[in-house]
């Protein structure tokens, strides 16, 4: 009896034993569980720790680590009493690398519960307490953007930073400082006054950043205490206009550019903020050398974990740098800020080569060139004229050009200094050469739905392509009514178009063929018309244009050579005090292997506000 009450005895100690043990385990593997899950979080706080003040310690070491995502794991713990081990496994995305490895961290139990006994080991195998882990990102210098003939288009040009360096004077007189600064180079005064308060006692405090040909006008900076300027390099233009709407700009990182970037980009990092520099970031900017550190004070740094960067690529452009550069003089001559917008496009017929893509100083910055929507006038009788002769209609056939012709209702007359020993009965080439209105109108019961927009297709206009930038190619919508369908032949009524696609039209006639442009390297969309520009149909509005030259509103460009083209107004907007309207004018014009269209939101008339700059550009 006594061996069998002894056996029962033994038997409830090994059991409450196991019991005991199993107890130990799951607790220890659910503190372990805690921990990793926590450590996700970049912080201790909330995991029950021997000593308080390792979470700060912690949070010190990875304070340079929060933007980077981590997924910690505990892979196994062994318990040995009231101590255990647990295994973690560490997988940081750094900057697109992965970085893994793994640590150990120490659990003991205290009043039959789990506590971390945390140490910096833990985190980074090998880190010191006195060390902290950084990320170093050294970012290769931006690929250039290049036009025609590889020559630079936007590269490292020479800056001059403006600023106030706070370690030359005392703190009480920086408000100071910075208000004759801000004064001295054009900048907010207040803004400046609250950047340079807030900023670190040693720190240089940025006011503008200038080309040297702009530095010139700031006088007396020097004298004031305090003020310094640094040298230094930057990713620009030939001039601070050039191509600005097209190329965009560069600068640091804003906060919606880090966030939308999936961890690419990092708070001070120089990145394309607009334009094709926004577009083709990745490419120009390339990627960094990362290297993960253990830094401590002073003691030199230790890589914990590197990789390669690699340099951006350049981006091509078929930019003709002369051509734009003439482009952009042409516009800045002819007006300022306040003038209204104005564009000039060129391309080469044969290839579809955009070789100007200018924007006036009135753009507000806006790229008007390319993505402009305006009513484009009589420029697109060229396209009207394409759907005439398709309806049967010869360049020598005779028409009607009355002085003004109704249209249920609704006058429309041609433009106010329309020469009137071109009035009456004339063959259509003259019409077209003197831009008369009515003719065209009179001829709209030869065309069917669907017509006009066929022959703008098979123009290049109204149907869209990926350029790989913003690019704006008009629209021919149907007509609502009789009234509507009058005022697209002239170019009003609901026909857009941009001086991108009416520098389209003007090459398609000349090449023969449907014309896609193509400004970068590499992307070079084709189009298939329903209805393709035959070789004869090319012929004759390539005659009609040339007439436009020889003998109406273009004969200002009779000197130039063998120049075909055609002017254009067009209606807009509320009316002036006097009753009339503001008007678009425009211009496009064809000669060799080279078609331009120039555009000027509000001007007096194609011949006499556009004409002038198509001359000088062609001249």
């Amino acid at each position: 009896m006594r061996r069998a009450l002894g056996a029962l005895a033994l038997t409830v100690l090994v059991v409450t034993s196991t019991t005991a043990c199993g107890d130990d385990e799951a607790g220890a593997k659910a503190a372990a569980a805690d921990l990793a899950k926590t450590l996700q979080k970049h912080t201790l706080k909330g995991v029950r720790l021997t000593d308080a003040g390792a979470a700060k310690q912690f949070g010190t070491q990875v304070a340079d680590l929060e933007s980077y995502p981590v997924e910690v794991r505990a892979d196994s713990v062994r318990t040995d009493g009231d101590a255990a081990t647990a295994r973690l496994s560490w997988e940081w995305q750094v900057g697109g690398h992965e970085w893994s490895y793994r640590t150990t961290a120490a659990l003991t139990k205290v009043d039959d519960e789990w506590r971390v006994a945390w140490k910096p080991t833990a985190l980074a195998p090998d880190l010191a307490a006195a060390e902290r882990i950084d990320v170093k990102r050294t970012l290769p210098g931006r690929a250039d953007i290049l036009g025609a003939g590889d020559r630079p288009v936007v590269t490292e040009r020479r800056v001059y930073r403006f600023g106030l360096d706070k370690a030359r004077l005392p703190a009480a007189d920086v408000p100071g400082s910075a208000q004759r600064i801000a004064a001295a180079v054009g900048v907010d005064s207040e803004r400046f006054v609250k950047e340079a308060q807030g900023a670190g006692p040693k720190a240089f405090v940025e006011a503008i950043v200038l080309r040297p040909e702009d530095s010139h006008g700031v006088e007396g900076f020097g004298a004031i205490p305090g003020a310094l300027i640094l040298p230094d390099r930057l990713p620009l233009a030939p001039t601070r206009d050039f191509g600005a709407g097209l190329l965009g700009t560069v600068g640091p990182a804003t906060a919606e550019v880090v966030e939308k970037s999936d961890g690419r980009v990092q708070g001070g990092d120089e990145v394309g903020l607009s334009g094709l520099q926004a577009r083709y970031d990745e490419q120009l900017a390339g990627t960094p050398d990362v290297e993960v550190r253990a830094v401590g004070e002073g003691t030199a740094a230790r890589t914990l974990a590197t990789w390669p960067g690699t340099a951006g690529q350049p981006l091509r452009l078929t930019l003709d740098l002369d051509l734009q550069k003439k482009a952009e003089r042409i516009l800045t001559a002819a007006g300022d800020e306040k003038s209204p917008a104005s564009a000039i496009v060129a391309i080469r017929p044969s290839t579809g080569d955009v070789l100007a893509a200018a924007n006036g100083p009135g753009n507000g910055g806006q790229d008007i060139a390319d993505y402009g929507h305006a009513a484009p006038g009589s420029t697109f009788k060229i396209v009207s004229s394409l759907a005439l002769l398709r309806a049967g209609l010869k360049p020598d056939d005779v028409v009607d050009c009355p002085a003004t012709v109704d249209v249920n209702g609704k006058r429309f007359k041609n433009y106010s200094d329309y020469p009137s020993s071109r009035l009456g009965r004339i063959a259509y080439r003259t019409a077209i050469a003197n831009s008369c209105n009515t003719a065209v109108i009179g001829q709209r019961d030869r065309l069917k739905d669907g017509d006009l927009a066929d022959a703008a297709a098979a123009l290049g206009l109204g149907v869209d392509h990926d350029l790989g930038f913003p690019a704006y190619f008009g629209q021919v919508p149907p007509p609502a009514g009789e009234t509507e369908k009058a005022a697209d032949l002239i170019g009003q009524g609901k026909v857009l178009a941009s001086p991108l696609a009416m520098a389209t039209v003007a090459a398609s006639v000349a090449a023969g063929h449907v014309v896609v442009p193509h400004l970068i390297d590499g992307i070079a969309p084709t189009a298939s018309p329903e209805k393709p520009l035959t070789a004869t149909e090319a012929k004759q509005l390539r005659g009609l244009m040339r007439a436009v030259v020889t003998e109406g509103s273009g004969r200002f460009l009779a000197g130039l050579g063998d120049v075909g083209a055609k002017t254009g107004t067009a209606e807009y907007g509320d009316p002036r005090p006097d009753g009339s309207l503001p008007t678009h004018v425009w211009m496009i014009a064809t000669r060799g292997d080279l078609a331009v269209a120039v555009y000027v939101e509000t001007g007096e008339s194609g011949s006499q506000t556009a004409g002038p700059l198509l001359k000088s550009f062609l001249s």
